[in-house]
């Protein structure tokens, strides 16, 4: 019977842990690119350049980068994308006290 319940608890256990870290990854919400294969940060610039954002930090969030600044009409903005593609996959919006996401990918 012990040996029933250590084994019921092993199954659980990942599940638990995933929970327990606060992403819910069925969402995409971290990248899992190898560093190698990473564009630089003066790529993510570039793209920021293009899309109209004022850049005033680039970090690296639940490995993929993470670009914090200012949209084209001042509001505030975090984007999270891809760093092997640099796809954009989700941004964040705030106006005014408010705050916005869009997704690109699920």
């Amino acid at each position: 019977m012990k040996t029933l319940a250590v084994l019921t608890f092993l199954a659980v256990l990942p599940a638990g842990l995933a929970i327990a870290d606060g992403r819910d990854h069925r969402h995409g919400d971290d990248c899992s690119v190898p560093m190698a294969d990473w564009q630089p940060r003066e790529a993510v610039e570039a793209l920021a350049a293009e899309n109209g954002w004022t850049v005033r930090r680039i970090k690296v969030d639940d490995g993929c980068y993470e670009i914090v600044g200012t949209d084209g009409r001042g509001a505030r903005i975090a984007v999270k994308v891809d760093p092997a593609t640099l796809a954009i996959i989700e941004v964040d919006h705030e106006d005014g006290g408010s705050r916005h996401r869009e997704r690109d990918r699920d």
